[in-house]
């Protein structure tokens, strides 16, 4: 899609209302779906981050940038994820860790990324973290600098190709929850993108499908 007729969508992102849960259940194991319903989120003390779902122009074409986590010994160790990371006491707000952390993580500047909507919170009980995703707009394309340390690579999806349907599959799986088991996922570039991602990239596509009519 043209990034200039992208843009002419974006009041009517703003003002779009969130399907939420809805939308996160699509792509959530089911066994992710009943572990949360006996979860008292509020006593588990979440720690706190936030993600940038980052929109920009390619040759002309509007793209979402995400990550490839580097390898390390943790949960989230080789995923697919959006730029972002965890909240600073130094952050005035939410706002601030997805600039701040988008910055660090793929080199973008917070002066030429606008945030115009905050989506649906999404606690990830493995790692114990309440996530605020931001949708954000570059009006510029953009040379990315990812940080070695934390960014194996950095994937281009073309907003055409998000919006496909074709790109929705059932990977089996090993999860936190349980052994080789089929869940829904998406497949972008290669790659098996599926639990928290997936479920903050089911609400943004839901949300884009509805404002741009396809």
């Amino acid at each position: 899609m043209d990034f200039q007729y992208f843009l002419e969508f974006v009041p009517n992102l703003v003002q779009a209302d969130l399907p939420a849960m809805k939308a996160h259940v699509k792509m959530a194991p089911f066994e992710r779906i009943e572990s949360l319903k006996n979860i008292d989120i509020e006593n588990k003390n979440p720690r706190t981050a936030a993600v940038m779902m980052l929109f920009y122009p390619k040759n002309g074409v509007t793209h979402l940038v995400l990550i490839v986590r580097n390898s390390y010994e943790g949960v989230h160790s080789g995923q697919i994820a959006f730029p972002g990371g965890k909240y600073e006491k130094e952050d005035k707000d939410f706002k601030e860790t997805a600039l701040r952390e988008t910055q660090e993580e793929v080199g973008i500047s917070p002066e030429v990324m606008e945030i115009i909507k905050a989506f649906t919170p999404m606690y990830i009980p493995p790692s114990n973290f309440m996530v605020h995703p931001f949708l954000g707009i570059c009006n510029d394309e953009i040379c990315f600098v990812p940080d070695p340390s934390e960014v194996a690579q950095i994937i281009e999806l073309p907003l055409s190709v998000f919006l496909s349907d074709a790109i929705v599959i059932e990977a089996n799986l090993s999860t936190s929850y349980a052994q080789n088991i089929n869940v829904p996922a998406f497949e972008i570039e290669g790659h098996v993108v599926w639990g928290a991602t997936a479920m903050i990239l089911s609400e943004l596509k839901d949300v884009l499908k509805t404002v741009l009519e396809v």
